[in-house]
């Protein structure tokens, strides 16, 4: 994996990943224009994209397909530099019929628990928290059973 970045105008950098070239850009009180996502929420990007890879390949090999599926991630950030997530809250959003709860919960798992990396690491700095929602129905968290 190889990433750089080039400034092209006020705090508008672009950026290039594996091949591809995108904009990132500061907030406005700090110079930007609005001429990309600040890196920031980049990370957002990549754990909601990280872990959303995750769950749909492991429910594709439980044979549970969906008619629809997307993750967001909302985050808070510590008001003293260098402000960081301070606590982040994944929402899993599943549409179609004979979804096993189980099956989702178990692929939320393994992608939180064992696969994502991108999860991992922020989970060094942020509280993580997750939601599920099926056909628009927020899911109870499963009883203590301890």
């Amino acid at each position: 994996m190889d990433s750089k970045v080039v400034l092209k105008d006020g705090m508008a950098f672009e950026g290039h990943l594996d091949g591809f070239q995108f904009m990132i850009d500061a907030a406005a009180k700090v110079g930007g224009q609005g001429l990309g996502p600040k890196p920031k929420g980049l990370v957002l990007t990549a754990l909601v994209g990280c872990t959303a890879m995750d769950v749909i390949s492991i429910l594709r090999k439980m044979r549970v397909e969906v008619d629809g599926f997307e993750v967001e991630a909302d985050a808070s950030v510590a008001e003293e530099h260098p402000q960081t997530f301070t606590e982040i809250t994944v929402t899993y959003r599943f549409e179609g019929t004979d979804l096993p709860e189980a099956r989702l919960r178990r692929a939320i798992e393994l992608s939180e628990d064992k696969y994502c990396g991108v999860s991992a690491m922020l989970r060094a700095s942020a509280s993580l928290r997750h939601q599920i929602v099926v056909n628009g129905e927020v899911l109870a968290e499963p009883a203590n059973t301890a």
